[in-house]
Formats: structure tokens, sequence, C-alpha cells
């Protein structure tokens, strides 16, 4: 039995997110489509994580079990040719039987795209979040320091989750500007259902004035989910990289 881990990049504009279910397409059932058929065989793709709907990926991460001899890197080009144009294999590798996508994994940083003008794009408008009234990212940056280190996160997730715990550490939260777009930049040891999102849409209240950056320690202490932002809409996240 050998062990195949993937790296892959996707537009998740189509899919109802990474997990199999019945409601619609998704990126873990496509590409047990694709693999299936270069194999010839059922197979089971495990994912690093559950992305939601809309949710884009640079460097996700699964992997999968076969007996096919076929050499690791040749996976890459054999299940792209299966794949539909919006999810490709970036590369393909053999790794240790006991490697698990999702239980092996360290972390992840995660990328939130916020184009902040007066109009919207025609073009690449589905990878960010438009906003037209004009935000302090200076003040964003300075709240940033509030999320960093180990916290009860539980003001910044989505009720309907199956965590244990909801304490999560945050290693890295950075602000970058280009002209009019604003990426806010996070990485975390994990994340609770739709956390990042949350987290964004509370750094958008910072910077729209609504409430001081020092009151994001409040929130964080509160555990209350109402004294959050808003959930920023899912095409502006993109995960940008797993580490193992």
């Amino acid at each position: 039995m050998r062990n195949i881990k993937l790296t892959i990049e996707y537009d998740g504009t189509r899919y109802y997110g990474w997990q199999r279910q019945p409601i619609g397409n998704t990126i873990q059932q496509e590409l047990e489509k694709a693999i299936s058929k270069v194999i010839k065989e059922y197979v089971e793709v495990i994912g690093s994580s559950r992305t939601d709907s809309g949710v884009h990926a640079k460097g996700y991460v699964a992997n999968f079990k076969t007996n096919v001899k076929m050499p690791a890197e040749k996976f890459r080009d054999a299940i792209n040719c299966k794949l539909p144009r919006d999810i490709v294999i970036i590369k393909s590798e053999e790794v240790d039987l006991d490697f698990h996508a999702r239980y092996s994994s360290k972390g992840k940083t995660y990328c939130y795209t916020i184009l902040n003008r007066e109009y919207p794009c025609a073009i690449n408008k589905d990878y960010v979040y438009y906003y037209r009234w004009k935000l302090n990212v200076e003040e964003m940056k300075k709240a940033c320091k509030y999320f960093l280190g180990t916290h009860d996160f539980k003001a910044f997730q989505t009720p309907g989750g199956s965590v244990k715990t909801s304490i999560r550490t945050i290693s890295d939260l950075h602000i970058e500007t280009n002209v009019d777009k604003i990426k806010i930049y996070i990485s975390a040891d994990g994340f609770l259902y739709n956390m990042v999102r949350i987290i964004v849409g509370t750094l958008i209240l910072v910077g729209s004035n609504k409430i001081k950056e020092d009151f994001v320690k409040n929130i964080i202490e509160s555990g209350v989910r109402q004294n959050a932002g808003k959930c920023a809409p899912a095409n502006g996240l993109c995960l940008e990289k797993v580490f193992y």
C-alpha cells in the first residue's frame, strides 16, 4: 500500500466547499472521481480542512492510498487530465503511510482580500470582497495584535461546528495593502468554523471606526458571537498553505 500526497490549487466558485455532500458538487467529489478513473478503483481522498462554499485554495493538501505502482510524480499529470480546469494538482509525492492530510497538519495560513474603492471590479470579482466605504487600514493593523497568541475564540465561530474546544493559537496576523486591495494574512494551528471570515468582519468594524481597535480584546474575552463582526463573504478567502 502506498500513500500519495497531493498539493492542490482550486477556484471554489462553482463548488459547495471541499467536503463530499449530497446537495451539490464539491472539490473532494471531483478529485475522487478523477483519481478513480486513473487508478481504476474507488478511492477516498482525505483533505486537510473543510473549506466552505466559494472559498479558494492555492496550497490545499490531500492524500489517498493506492496499490498502483505508477511513479508518485506521474500522478499529477494523470489526475489533471481528468479534472475540470478550475481544480489543478500542483504536486504529487509519496509519503509515509501514517501521513494524514488533516491530523498531521501543524497549522494553516489563509489570506482574505478586500477590494476597497468606490466601484467594483469586473475581472477577478470572484476572488475579492468588494467594500466601497473607505477603511482605516492603520487602525485595522493596530487591532491585529489582540488576536495573536492562544485564546478562546468562541466569539469568532459560527454555531454548528463539532470541535471539542474553541481554543486556538494565532501565530501571525498582518495586513498588506496594494493600491485599493487590502490583504489580511492569518496563520494559526487551527481554525474554527468561519473563524477567519468573522475576524475579517471584526477588523472591518475597526476600519469603519465603528469600534475602537482595543475593543477586540473585550470581544475575545466575552466569548459572545454577537459582539464580533459579521462573517465576511466566502469569495475573498483563500487557503494559502498547510504546514506539516
